[in-house]
């Protein structure tokens, strides 16, 4: 799937956003290795702590529908500059894949794209 297909689908998630707060609407899509696509929006609860980030909401679907290898996400925001998922969503995502390609986007079309590993790099990693 090419990049810009990546971003249309975040960018109809995220007319799905609830953020009655922030008014920040963030939608993102996942793309994994298999060709399968997952789409999230921010979810804002009015105890701040409870909401959910679009990219943490997207992956979240996708692994509980039994996906663990990703290869893209794309995350759109109404911004005037693309914005890159927060500390808490880097390192759920860097769970999976650090070579996960990020790809920033605005709904009036700029773009940036990184590596995960390049937002993250010196995550907290679990050793046994």
């Amino acid at each position: 799937m090419r990049d810009e297909e990546l971003i249309e689908k975040a960018k109809k998630a995220k007319e799905f956003a609830h953020a009655p707060y922030s008014k920040f609407k963030v939608g993102a899509a996942l793309l994994t290795k298999n060709g399968k696509l997952y789409t999230g929006a921010n979810v804002e609860n009015s105890s701040y702590g409870l909401s959910m980030c679009a990219e943490r909401v997207t992956l979240f679907c996708a692994v509980s529908s039994g996906e663990k290898e990703f290869s893209k996400l794309a995350i759109v925001t109404d911004s005037e500059e693309p914005v890159t998922p927060c500390g808490a969503c880097r390192q759920t995502l860097l769970e999976f894949d650090g070579e996960l390609e990020i790809i920033c986007a605005t709904t009036e079309g700029k773009m940036k794209i990184y590596k995960l590993k390049e937002l993250l790099p010196e995550p907290f990693k679990f050793k046994r």
